[in-house]
């Protein structure tokens, strides 16, 4: 018998299909709402211009290209703990280290909460990002399940996650979207950041925080003031980091993972396990688009520009979502939303209509991508789901 034989083939990639169906298609008003990366009005997903620069340097002023360690690079975690934390965490009392994409940085939290707590329970507000519950399986951990937002009203459903998280006992994990939540945009205001801070902080609930889309929604330092939040109340956490969206790095893969500790004199003994989880991982991470990061944040003019692109990239995204709000019905809630990503109330026959009648191709969940669109074709794609619908 084969070695292989216990393995059962496994469904395709529902979006890996759907891409291949938008490339066939030969309609020239075709419109692709379902990769998650941003475009710009052209349909391009650029090298930022910030970041070509730093690249052209890295490229004359790199010596060498040995091992850095996996604990990668040190001057990229640096930055990154700036950017998402500001002054709001003591950097005694934090630890990091360079992953491979923010994915790279949820597996290795699953991991050490799995290290630290075996079996642990996650709570997972739905829908969420579909890769979120496998990653926390993988490692071990129970994943329970909560209802984030009601698709049907375009609502989020605070009452629910409050209610749900209040059942949760001492040492559980939390998973929170920190801001631009994947897949549906919708995202807690400060005053329920505070209140859900204070209810982890009462049950003694552990707080696993995802930012992977810092700057996309209201500005760097509004996106990442819920993740402040919860940091000053919980005395541990760990934060996931994706630079894939705010620097265009999607293929480069980099990311980061940083822990909160209680007391400083338990960051050296979590950042050795980190080290020891990332080394049975994958060793060392990817080099060259972090030392491509830290050079240009290393630099105040390539900070000021790359600060220029990002303000312009989410000034889109803004514009974009107007318009689509200004034709009411299903896109009459999408303003109210942050980010890449919105969650339709569109049903799988209305999807499938929308890209047999109409050449509009989105996941059949619902979902659409918002930087798919331009303001220009904002109306068109309004007009084909009022037509569905």
């Amino acid at each position: 018998m084969s070695f292989f034989a216990p393995l059962r083939p496994q469904p395709a990639d529902a979006l890996l299909a759907l891409i291949g169906l938008y490339r066939d298609d030969p309609r020239p008003q075709k419109l692709d709402l379902g990769v998650g990366v941003y475009r710009d009005d052209d349909g391009h997903t650029p090298v930022m211009r910030s970041v070509k620069a730093a690249e052209r340097r890295l490229l004359e002023s790199q010596d060498s290209k040995s091992y850095l360690g996996p604990e990668g690079n040190v001057a990229f975690t640096r930055h990154m703990a700036k950017l998402a934390f500001g002054t709001a965490v003591d950097a005694a009392r934090l630890t990091g280290v360079q992953t491979p994409g923010g994915t790279g940085a949820l597996r290795l939290a699953a991991e050490l909460i799995a290290a630290s707590r075996p079996g642990a329970r996650v709570f997972v507000g739905t829908p969420t990002w579909p890769n979120h519950p496998p990653v926390m399986a993988a490692a071990g951990l129970k994943v329970e399940t909560f209802r984030h937002f009601d698709v049907a009203s375009q609502r989020l459903c605070f009452d629910e996650m409050m209610a749900a998280l209040d059942k949760a006992v001492a040492g559980d994990v939390v998973l929170l979207h920190g801001c631009c939540h994947n897949p549906t945009g919708a995202d807690l205001n400060l005053e329920q950041w505070a209140a859900v801070a204070e209810l982890m902080q009462a049950r003694g609930l552990f707080p696993l925080l995802d930012l992977a889309y810092q700057g996309l929604g209201q500005g760097m330092e509004e996106d990442a003031a819920g993740v402040r939040l919860v940091l000053q109340r919980c005395p541990e956490a760990l934060v996931a980091y994706s630079c894939d969206k705010n620097f265009g790095v999607y293929r480069e893969r980099v990311g980061a993972l940083f822990a909160q500790v209680a007391d400083g004199a338990d960051a050296e003994r979590v950042n050795s396990n980190m080290l020891l989880l990332a080394r049975a991982n994958w060793s060392m991470p990817p080099d060259h688009g972090a030392a491509a990061i830290a050079l240009l944040l290393d630099d105040p003019a390539l900070t000021a520009d790359w600060k220029v692109e990002l303000d312009q990239m989410r000034d889109r995204l803004r514009a974009v979502r107007r318009a689509l709000a200004s034709h009411g019905g299903a896109l009459a809630h999408v303003n109210e939303q942050h980010g890449m990503f919105s969650l339709l109330p569109l049903s799988p026959p209305v999807v499938a209509r929308l890209r047999t009648e109409h050449a509009v191709y989105m996941a059949g969940s619902g979902r659409i991508n918002i930087a798919g669109l331009t303001v220009e074709t904002a109306s068109r794609f309004a007009q084909a789901v009022a037509a569905c619908v």
